[in-house]
């Protein structure tokens, strides 16, 4: 269910991502495990503590404007993916083929 959920916004269990502890802290490098049924992210630091931080807290490497990899933060990430989801739903292309007649 956790992979699932993962998916559904576009990220991937053991996948990289930083955090920080307070907001002028350095990024910390980890791993991300799970979203938990609150919403929040769950993840492993290299000393394999686990911890688990709102979206708007963590960070992932998703192409940037000009494709090269940029650090963005889980919750936008998962706004762009479900976005994206949106666009390709086969109920929006019937829409399309129906009203391009």
């Amino acid at each position: 269910m956790a992979t699932e959920t993962m998916a559904a916004i576009g990220l991937r269990p053991g996948e990289p991502a930083r955090f920080r502890r307070n907001a002028t802290g350095r990024w910390i490098d980890a791993r991300l495990t799970r979203i938990e049924p609150d919403g929040s992210v769950t993840l492993h630091d290299r000393d394999g503590a686990a911890r688990s931080l709102r979206p708007e807290r963590v960070q992932v490497r998703r192409p940037g404007d000009r494709g090269r990899l940029t650090w963005q933060f889980v919750s936008d990430v998962a706004m762009t993916w479900e976005q994206l989801e949106f666009f390709a739903s086969p109920a929006h292309d019937s829409k399309r083929s129906v009203s391009g007649t």
